[in-house]
């Protein structure tokens, strides 16, 4: 199973609105039903310069590709980062990990 990423503004807009949301010390998840399972990245510009905010999506992105084999049906997903100090990819992917199961996705 392959996901697709989320890139439209109207997308992003249409989850923010309707999607549901679990939260992590890390990470906040937002999700909705869709027909394919699909997920985008918000991170600000609160996090840091543009160098640190690719380097945590692309934390983010692999932590997802990581863990979205663990999900039941076909979803649409924004992960939004939490401002912290430092980054972990393992952190990243255990939070995911412990929502998907929190959530029964």
């Amino acid at each position: 199973m392959k996901y697709l990423r989320l890139k439209k503004q109207a997308d992003f807009q249409k989850l923010f609105h309707k999607g549901k949301r679990a939260f992590s010390p890390s990470l906040t998840l937002v999700y909705f039903q869709s027909e394919k399972t699909r997920m985008g990245i918000s991170v600000g510009k609160k996090h840091g310069k543009s160098v640190v905010r690719n380097r945590l999506k692309r934390l983010i992105r692999e932590a997802f590709r990581a863990t979205y084999h663990e999900i039941r049906g076909t979803y649409s997903f924004v992960v939004v980062p939490k401002v912290s100090d430092s980054y972990d990819f393992h952190t990243f992917k255990r939070h995911l990990e412990w929502m998907i199961k929190k959530e029964k996705l």
